[in-house]
């Protein structure tokens, strides 16, 4: 195999893992393939070249991809195409908000199976059913406040 051949696969390589670490999440086919590419360039120096130039192609590929990840990382450039999500979720404290008490009643406002949403004293909160599934619209009753929900049965 060439070394042109080989410069190559080894940059095709280098841009698939790029994808993998800045751009798409998880393992994907991408990474795999730019894996795939590296190890294959890599190989097919030593193999073709011999122990001289394998060595130098492994160095510098080695260095290539350090290089090319903190440049990538640091630059605005990639900030723009990276996929970027937060979690804007609030566990709320039912325990200690004074709103919620034992007896209280409400409606499911969603099927509780065994968990769901209920409105009891026009706030909604996460409910929990002691009896299995819960319909929606049924009439609930609160018999223990929880750290982040209640536990409710339904009237009948």
């Amino acid at each position: 195999m060439s070394i042109g051949a080989i410069i190559l696969l080894l940059i095709v390589g280098i841009v698939l893992l790029m994808l993998e670490f800045l751009v798409i999440p998880g393992v994907t086919i991408a990474g795999i393939g730019g894996f795939l590419c590296l190890a294959g360039g890599i190989f097919a120096a030593y193999y073709t070249h011999g122990t001289a130039t394998g060595n130098i192609v492994l160095l510098s590929t080695i260095a290539t991809v350090v290089i090319f990840t903190v440049i990538g990382i640091k630059s605005k450039f990639w900030r723009k195409v990276m996929l970027e999500s937060e979690i804007k979720g609030v566990v709320v404290d039912v325990k200690h908000d004074e709103t919620f008490k034992i007896g209280d009643k409400g409606k499911a406002i969603t099927r509780l199976a065994p968990i769901g949403k209920a409105m009891i004293n026009n706030k909604i909160v996460e409910a929990k059913s002691i009896e299995g599934f819960v319909d929606e619209n049924t009439e609930v009753e609160i018999i223990k406040v929880q750290n982040t929900n209640v536990v409710v049965k339904p009237l009948k």
